[in-house]
């Protein structure tokens, strides 16, 4: 079984409040993109959980695939096992989604090879307990997205080509939520809002203070087109009517940065 676990872009990000248990509150609008990791899933004879990654690195017993494929296990009471291997692209600590996306990836996969029957909800709710966008990538469509990030609504986009550029940092999201100079406050807005481009990203001032290369690349982003850091960094993106305008400025990196171009997504491949 080959799974695609695609990859995510927040076309905005407000932060709207705080829970008592630490959780921000948040509205953004979640878009796929065609770039992402795969998971390469094989039944076993017996109940072993064995987990691969091409970034051996990555490999370890607290990966979200490892995790979710547990998780699966104990919801459902099943004892069948599995091998594991990911493909892995999507930069870690850029704010794509990487982690969150091989685990709903693994849930989906795993819930149909073991044939535990879970509906999609049940597994958004497994998920959720794995990381508040798991749910988005459970369900596979680009959406709107409040409370923590699973209370989602299918949103319609236009076609897009993006521009995703990672400079040579990692962010810790932790840290970033943490700040005492982060914006936690923002008004609430509605959809029309955001079609008439009244958004932004609230992490990005304070990624920028702290992260230098963040700061760098987006000041390089700017000089072509409107460009805004998805999640909490460290990547950066902006949309194109074209591919070929995308791919140009990609030729056009300065060195220290990786990126690639990406479609739009409305609905997860498979």
């Amino acid at each position: 079984m080959i799974i695609s676990c695609p990859a995510k872009l927040n076309l905005f990000l407000h932060i709207t409040g705080r829970r008592a248990d630490g959780y921000h509150l948040l509205q953004t609008v979640f878009q796929l993109i065609d770039y992402g990791d795969t998971l390469h899933i094989n039944p076993r004879s017996d109940d072993a959980l064995c987990f691969t990654c091409s970034e051996p690195a990555l490999a370890g017993e607290d990966n979200l695939v490892l995790r979710a494929a547990r998780a699966l296990r104990d919801a459902t009471g099943t004892r069948l096992g599995a091998d594991l291997h990911l493909d892995k692209r999507i930069p870690a600590g850029a704010g794509l989604g990487g982690g969150s996306s091989d685990a709903a990836s693994a849930l989906l996969g795993l819930n149909r090879l073991w044939q535990t029957g879970l509906d999609e909800d049940a597994l958004a709710a497994i998920g959720l307990r794995l990381g508040a966008d798991v749910p988005l990538f459970v369900r596979g469509r680009s959406a709107w997205a409040e409370g923590v990030g699973e209370v989602l609504i299918p949103v319609d986009l236009p076609p897009r080509f993006f521009l995703v550029i990672t400079p040579d940092c990692h962010v810790s999201t932790g840290e970033i939520f943490s700040h005492q100079e982060l914006t936690r406050d923002t008004t609430a807005i509605k959809m029309a809002a955001f079609l008439e481009g009244h958004t932004r990203n609230d992490c990005e001032n304070v990624v920028r203070s702290l992260y230098p290369p963040v700061d760098e690349a987006l000041k390089w982003l700017n000089q072509f087109a409107s460009a805004r850091m998805t999640g909490t960094g460290a990547s950066l993106f902006a949309a194109f009517d074209s591919e070929q305008q995308a791919i140009a400025l990609l030729n056009r990196l300065p060195q220290g940065m990786q990126g690639f171009v990406a479609r739009s997504l409305s609905e997860r491949p498979d």
